[in-house]
């Protein structure tokens, strides 16, 4: 017999099914579950998604509120170099079409298959921060005044660039939609969507210009830019919890996914994408005499990369790679920080999203 609870008021008398309402919330799941058009958060199922949107929302950051001045300064002077400045168009390059497209793959793929609410409500979350990002891109861009077609045409012509954006961009462009997950093979294909945006592309291939922009920061070269790169690996780093969560609940739901050939494409893919990067940072530092080594940074990649793999319960691809930048841990310690945004830091952003900034040294 199904348990209900009568409500009377008035002449009016309200019947609440209980076993139905437990029903909707048994069938929450990740993939194939309850279709409703109903926002339904509450009762929560993925607590540690809710928990994530709550200090991914509390993180929130305008890049205008950042001055620009100093670096401004720095960029018509003699101050820097042109292999600096160089790796400041390769950042700016780069990003401007990566974060897009994150955010389109979170939208139109991720997010479409998802039928749980709180993971829709992180996923949006996620999205609209890749939308900060983007606008810190034209923030910089017009405070430099460089040429936004010149930034256009990098992602289009440098070879580096274009084989990281291809890399991911068909993978997710062969998602459908309407794809019947579940079948096994489509089941698999969007577990490594997953993994592929969330450790591989913004995991471990935004982790090389993080490092040589925050290098520059670290020696008091392009301040403002430096320190939109701290809140954006910031917020990076909730990003990479969120798409290594769900996998981890995907897996658990659909344990049929995760068979030794898949893990092993997964780790393949992931040295693929390495490779990639490495030629990136090449790219990045043509020339000698910034103060950065192209060797430890493809060293940091190894690192990185590995931290990523162990962290998804997957082999590592090297033994023991140490981390050759251990002061980025340091440089991430935002909390540390104190008027951020000149003093007014406060008019929008909690201070306990500063003391807690969803930053652990896992991410670096």
């Amino acid at each position: 017999m199904s348990e209900t609870t009568t409500i009377q008021l008035g002449d009016r008398t309200f019947i609440l099914d209980r076993e139905k309402a437990e029903a909707a919330f048994a069938a929450k799941r990740v993939i194939n579950g309850r279709e409703t058009m109903f926002f339904n958060i509450l009762p929560l199922k993925y607590q540690w998604a809710y928990d994530l949107y709550k200090t991914m929302k509390n993180n929130h950051w305008e890049p205008e509120d950042i001055p620009m001045q100093k670096d401004v300064e720095q960029w018509r002077s003699e101050e820097v170099s042109e292999g600096e400045k160089w790796i400041i168009k390769m950042g700016i390059g780069y990003f401007s079409a990566a974060e897009g497209i994150v955010g389109d793959n979170i939208i139109h793929v991720v997010r479409e298959f998802m039928t749980a609410p709180e993971l829709k409500l992180v996923l949006g979350r996620h999205a609209h921060e890749e939308n900060i990002h983007a606008d810190s891109l034209v923030y910089m861009i017009s405070s430099l005044g460089m040429n936004p077609h010149e930034c256009e045409a990098m992602f289009e012509d440098v070879p580096s660039i274009k084989a990281k954006n291809n890399f991911v961009v068909s993978n997710s462009r062969a998602l459908r939609r309407d794809m019947d997950l579940t079948l096994l093979e489509n089941k698999q294909a969007l577990a490594k969507n997953i993994f592929m945006f969330g450790q591989i592309m913004e995991g471990t291939q935004f982790y090389g210009l993080f490092g040589m922009i925050l290098s520059l920061y670290r020696q008091n070269k392009f301040p403002g830019i430096g320190q939109m790169f701290r809140y954006t690996l910031r917020d990076e780093s909730n990003h990479i919890d969120v798409f290594r969560q769900l996998l981890n609940e995907l897996v658990k739901e659909n344990p049929e996914i995760w068979t030794p050939d898949f893990q092993q494409d997964l780790r393949q893919t992931m040295a693929e994408g390495v490779r990639l990067e490495k030629e990136f940072i090449r790219d990045c530092l043509p020339v000698s005499g910034v103060g950065l080594s192209v060797v430890e940074f493809e060293q940091y990649i190894d690192y990185i990369a590995d931290r990523r793999l162990v962290n998804c319960r997957l082999e590592p691809l090297h033994d023991n790679v140490s981390n050759p930048f251990p002061w980025l841990a340091e440089m991430m310690d935002i909390k540390k920080e104190q008027n951020f945004f000149e003093g007014r830091v406060t008019e929008y952003q909690k201070s306990a999203a500063l003391e807690s900034g969803g930053y652990t040294d896992d991410d670096l």
